[in-house]
């Protein structure tokens, strides 16, 4: 049996490739490994049956046989020992990569996510403008950081691994907002991520299931 990945019934990002389990969707497709899915709405998401999926209440959750996975970071990892071309064969180059898996999700997605929030849930606040500039220089120290070790590389090491999937997830989040117009080694590096073949078919299938839960 394949395994099955849980994703959003109808997911907030509306089909752009956003939601977590894209980052899920696009490891299985670089490890050419077929799986099914099963969706959630979000009422059911708090229910009892996939909280014993995931504690927490959240997407995605991973089941392979009786390995039940959740937090998207974890799966990718998992996937990423298991299959190949994921992680390189040699063994310091290995933990470099997932050294940049650890950094990605520790390190540069919290102010994205803390600022992403803020954007909203502040809206109506009347100090709203000065705490977002205040999260946008945060977010830009990280970026720049970035950028400068990304100057001349393609990848974040010599070859792409889960380190660069979920870098260019994280980076994805600020689409929009006009925080990487000034990083061009940033959106070279998106672009390259979001060209690979592996990354068109996942964003295809997340697509598409948004848009099958959307149909009148």
């Amino acid at each position: 049996m394949p395994p099955i990945l849980t994703v959003f019934e109808r997911s907030p990002d509306r089909g752009r490739g956003l939601a977590r389990d894209m980052r899920v969707r696009w490891a299985l497709e670089e490890a050419g490994q077929r799986y099914e899915v099963r969706t959630v709405s979000f009422e059911a998401m708090k229910q009892a049956p996939h909280r014993a999926r995931n504690p927490f209440g959240q997407i995605p959750s991973f089941e392979d046989g009786d390995l039940v996975l959740f937090e998207s970071g974890a799966i990718v990892l998992h996937l990423a020992r298991r299959h190949a071309g994921l992680l390189p064969v040699e063994s310091v180059a290995r933990e470099r990569a997932v050294m940049w898996m650890f950094a990605a999700l520790n390190t540069v997605e919290p102010p994205i996510v803390e600022r992403e929030a803020a954007g909203y849930s502040e809206r109506d606040r009347p100090w709203q403008a000065e705490h977002l500039a205040m999260l946008d220089a945060r977010v830009r120290v990280r970026l720049d950081e970035l950028s400068r070790h990304l100057v001349g590389r393609d990848w974040l090491e010599r070859d792409f691994s889960a380190g660069d999937l979920l870098m260019v997830s994280v980076l994805q989040r600020l689409g929009g907002t006009g925080l990487l117009d000034h990083t061009p080694a940033l959106l070279d590096y998106i672009a390259r991520g979001t060209a690979r073949p592996a990354y068109r078919r996942a964003f295809d299938a997340q697509r598409a299931q948004f848009e099958r839960a959307t149909v009148p």
